[in-house]
């Protein structure tokens, strides 16, 4: 028999950040050695570190779960994909393929959507500001304007001036739902009669008429019964206006901010347990509709959903480049992807797995990232075995705004992976250098 190898032991303080309420922290280990079939330490070895890489038969599966919960219970459903979330040329390309317009906030998006194929008529253009040159093109094209404030509500009238004709738009409102904080910075007030005087305005102006009525109650939203009460306060405008301007509200808009599978730091439950299903959300909208709906058709109703759609398909492999000891005994790991690439870090617990299994005991560890800011910190409080220089870790769900509000900063942007359903892995956007960053420098 061969002799076991020697390890040294150890003892550990158990700190309370690292332990739940269910008592002390994990002593197992999470292993991921491949994605879709694809092992991790292949990727690495093609493309580099760090690289994100995303799953499109996640995100067709996450796709399709989400429409078929509404397209099973209401006849006429339009999914927008939300740019912010994710704009990344072939992401969006997917999201097309499988049936969603574009849904944009910036003339930037809009300009991207527009690049990539999409008829203005395709496009929903929402926020709160809006260039008055870009907001003539969207009008030219037939886009779909949600008016968010009263200076763009004049803009309107004045392009409207300019074109000889009289715009269609819809209005973006925001309410109590009970959620708090109440998202009131963006659309017109409910309950203060706001929204309602706009309309009047609009029509009051006669160059404008109203077929559409928005609302974006939050973001992350664990409430589903929180769209419930959107929906029956849309629907309430939809009858004042119809019967007080003979407005046509062709359709609604609840926006999104479904919650996806990441663990919200500060909740000790699993996403498992408190994020809604895709029905959950469904059954709260649609009975609202079928509820208050006092005409004789039903409005098409448009969902803008991102985050749900994409996170649990992105991943961020990073590597181990080295360690130190600080003076409380805990080990610090020096990764070479930090905050720079994941900005929502600061809300949520990562599942951050290893490429195989490390022999030994696991200790405190930190995860820091490769910036030189006391800031980059991806993991505080983590139990890890001796990590060899070179391990891979995958971190995730990452798939919603992490690429989009990564940072130039320090270091390059990574470069992107997608794998497609057959399982082949594709580069989709090259690692940034020195050229990237001084393109158009003067």
């Amino acid at each position: 028999m061969s002799k076991q190898p020697y390890i040294k032991p150890t003892i550990n303080k158990v700190e309370f950040a690292m332990a739940s309420k269910y008592g002390s922290p994990m002593k197992t280990q999470k292993i991921r050695s491949e994605i879709d079939g694809v092992k991790v330490a292949d990727l690495v070895d093609t493309f580099g570190s760090p690289i994100f890489v995303f799953s499109e038969k996640k995100i067709r599966e996450l796709y399709s779960n989400l429409y078929s919960a509404f397209s099973s219970r209401y006849p006429d459903v339009q999914f927008g994909w939300s740019y912010k979330t994710n704009y990344l040329n072939a992401i969006c390309n997917i999201f097309h393929d499988l049936g969603s317009i574009a849904e944009v906030v910036s003339e930037f998006e809009y300009q991207k959507a527009r690049a990539l194929g999409v008829e203005g008529k395709d496009i929903i253009f929402n926020g709160p500001y809006k260039p008055y040159e870009d907001l003539k093109i969207a009008v030219k094209e037939g886009a779909k304007i949600h008016v968010d404030n009263l200076f763009e509500l004049n803009d309107l009238e004045k392009i409207a001036d300019e074109l000889g004709t009289k715009i269609k738009v819809a209005i973006r409102i925001n309410m109590d739902t009970g959620i708090h904080p109440q998202w009131s910075r963006f659309g017109f007030n409910f309950e203060s009669g706001e929204a309602y005087e706009a309309v009047k305005r609009m029509y009051d102006g006669g160059k404008l008429e109203l077929n559409g009525i928005h609302s974006h109650i939050g973001t992350f939203m664990l409430d589903a019964n929180a769209y419930k009460a959107a929906t029956i306060k849309i629907m309430r405008l939809k009858e004042a206006v119809e019967n007080d301007f003979g407005a046509v509200i062709e359709y609604i808009d609840l926006g999104g901010g479904f919650a996806s599978k990441s663990h919200l730091k500060g909740i000790y439950q699993s996403p498992d347990v408190i994020v809604p299903t895709p029905d959950d959300y469904a059954e709260a909208i649609t009975n609202a509709i079928y509820e208050m709906n006092k005409s004789d058709t039903l409005p098409k109703l448009y969902l803008e959903t991102g985050r749900a759609l994409i996170d649990e398909a992105g991943y961020l492999l990073t590597s181990v480049h080295g360690y130190k000891r600080f003076p409380d005994g805990k080990k610090g790991y020096i990764l070479d992807a930090g905050v720079n690439l994941l900005y929502t870090s600061t809300w949520y617990n990562f599942n951050i797995e290893l490429d195989k299994h490390y022999e030994g005991e696991n200790e405190p560890s930190t995860l820091n990232g490769p910036l030189c800011m006391n800031i980059d910190v991806i993991e505080e409080h983590i139990m890890l075995p001796a990590l060899d220089r070179g391990t891979v870790l995958s971190i995730s769900p990452v798939g919603a705004y992490n690429y989009t509000q990564s940072m130039q900063f320090i270091r390059y942007k990574p470069a992107v992976v997608l794998i497609d359903t057959e399982g082949n892995p594709k580069l989709i956007k090259a690692v940034d250098d020195l050229e990237t960053v001084n393109y158009k420098e003067i």
